[in-house]
């Protein structure tokens, strides 16, 4: 057996490296393992382009993936919520760790609350499902593309460029921001992305099961049925990562509850469904089900039009 440490894959951003680091302490720190991390360039990273324009799904994965495969890396750690939810071919998810909070957050100049910003007010997110329900709950502010780290969007307020911005509670958090933060969305008001929060622990899949079983030692089973029912709805709707959609299921008192969101662009029409099921069982072809029904009653009620819709402009 090789003495060197495992190879942990990452993107280069203080987020990603901050991350990728807290679930290398946590599988050394229950399986021994030395972990090392090795630092991977995405295309998302560096490209200026808006979101919807490279398509959104697998931006920020694919040069990580493509380290799987050859080799380069034992395994990689992605943010859920950018993961595409179709199957790699020759990958699999060897663990979802435990949820950080999966909230949006403002952070706005003068420490307004969203519900204190004057009208006009401009807010800075490069994510179409959040400009859609803000859009909803404040038709009357202006809504801009913004891209960048989490330290070069909050510098978008300071320079005047922006009133705020809203980002994930969970990033915040990992960077040490959370001073920023001004106000926080609870899911009645806007739906995170699905998996947001959540980390995905990524190998070969022919190594799972074998030398890097160690893996699922992270693992958090409640989680992953939670994040397993978001990212179906996500499917079904043959949505990607860009598209207006905001999912959350927990798991409460034996049941895995989940909520969905399809809004507009302009936030003018939103298709809203909830629905849960018993966790007793296989807990994955719950969450599974769940989530695929729950689709296919917002389909029925137009869901994959507007997504479609949103998908052209």
């Amino acid at each position: 057996m090789s003495d060197r440490p495992a190879r942990l894959g990452t993107r280069r951003s203080p987020m990603a490296t901050s991350q990728s680091q807290a679930v290398a302490d946590a599988i050394t720190d229950r399986t021994g393992t030395r972990v090392e991390l090795e630092l991977i360039t995405s295309y998302g990273d560096v490209t200026q382009a808006r979101l919807t324009q490279l398509g959104g799904t697998g931006v920020f994965v694919n040069s990580l993936r493509e380290q799987l495969l050859s080799g380069g890396i034992d395994f990689a750690v992605h943010s859920l919520k950018d993961l595409p939810t179709a199957p790699a071919d020759g990958l699999a998810i060897a663990a979802i760790t435990d949820r950080d909070d999966p909230r949006d957050a403002l952070c706005a100049r003068d420490g307004r609350k969203f519900s204190d910003l004057p009208p006009g007010a401009v807010v800075g997110t490069g994510s179409p499902r959040r400009v859609a329900q803000l859009a909803a709950l404040r038709p009357d502010l202006t809504y801009v593309p913004i891209r960048g780290n989490a330290g070069t969007r909050l510098g978008r307020i300071a320079e005047g460029e922006v009133d705020a911005v809203v980002l994930a509670y969970a990033g915040l958090a990992r960077v040490g921001r959370l001073d920023d933060v001004t106000d926080v969305f609870e899911p009645e008001q806007m739906l995170p992305a699905p998996g947001q929060g959540a980390l995905a622990v990524e190998c070969l899949a022919s190594r799972a099961d074998g030398d890097l079983a160690y893996l699922a030692a992270v693992d958090h089973a409640a989680t992953r049925a939670a994040v397993t029912a978001e990212r179906t709805v996500l499917a079904e709707l043959e949505a990607g990562c860009a598209a207006p959609v905001g999912a959350y299921a927990e798991v409460h008192d034996g049941r895995l509850r989940l909520r969905a969101a399809v809004v507009a662009p302009d936030g003018s029409e939103a298709v809203r469904r909830e629905r849960s099921v018993g966790t007793g069982g296989d807990a994955a072809a719950a969450a599974s089900s769940l989530g695929r029904e729950l689709a296919r009653e917002m389909i029925g009620e137009g869901a994959d039009r507007i997504v479609a819709d949103a998908a052209e402009e």
